[in-house]
């Protein structure tokens, strides 16, 4: 099947190997990976500030490159939402892009959940040594049920050690331009989840979304903790941490 990767702003500018790491895992779950060289923004940023007409333009752009595939997969369970739920309502008054948009969404999935439920991966090719604990993305949980399948995947790392945190389906206080419009707030909510990863005494926090994991290293270093590593599934799982 070709699977084409969304590989999202923050991972684009930020952490490129995370993209790296998830063509990795696709193409040792049996996919042929195609990186669309135009894409750009999912359009989550504009939507969620009330520019309804930018989203909406992003939107059109993203399926047009995305639809000739037979799945689109994101590191991300926030961009993954927006393109899979958001973007049919977004759509509702244009019936030639709605039911597009329609289409698209039945074919988009977060990375662990395609490597679960649909690639059904055998071996996961990376390694590593230690315990992590794992932190659920809001929209990759409450949205798209992802919450078993990265875990599922852990569990066949023999070197890995799971020690869950308290609150790990907490919010980490990022919410993208939350943290932004909200930055006391944000600050409180990202070190009670810090708290909670120091607690565990495990050497990384895991999540599947780079906005949480910046959000989360970010508040650990200022807390003084430089020994926690901070990774992404599909690092840990490629063995690129």
């Amino acid at each position: 099947m070709r699977v084409a990767l969304f590989v999202t702003c923050l991972v684009d500018l930020m952490r490129p190997r995370i993209g790296f790491a998830a063509i990795e895992l696709l193409e040792a779950a049996g996919c042929e990976v195609v990186v669309p060289e135009k894409q750009t923004c999912c359009g989550q940023p504009a939507y969620n500030s009330g520019d309804r007409a930018s989203a909406a333009m992003l939107a059109k752009k993203t399926i047009a490159e995305f639809e000739p595939f037979d799945y689109l997969v994101a590191p991300s369970g926030s961009c993954a939402d927006q393109i899979r739920t958001e973007y049919p309502g977004l759509l509702a008054d244009d019936p030639e892009w709605h039911g597009r948009a329609v289409a698209l969404a039945s074919r988009v999935h977060e990375l662990t959940d395609f490597l679960v439920s649909v690639a059904k991966i055998e071996k996961i090719p990376g390694a590593f040594e230690g315990s992590v604990t794992y932190h659920d993305s809001c929209a990759g949980l409450r949205s798209l049920g992802i919450k078993d399948q990265p875990r599922a995947l852990l569990a066949r790392m023999p070197g890995v050690e799971l020690k869950e945190m308290t609150g790990a389906d907490e919010c980490c206080g990022f919410g993208g331009t939350f943290a932004v419009k909200f930055g006391d707030i944000s600050t409180a909510i990202a070190a009670k989840k810090c708290d909670n990863v120091v607690a565990t005494g495990a050497d990384a926090v895991v999540a599947g979304d780079l906005g949480c994991l910046l959000n989360i290293e970010g508040k650990l270093r200022r807390m003084g903790d430089e020994k926690t590593k901070v990774l992404h599934i599909a690092e840990i799982l490629a063995g690129d941490a």
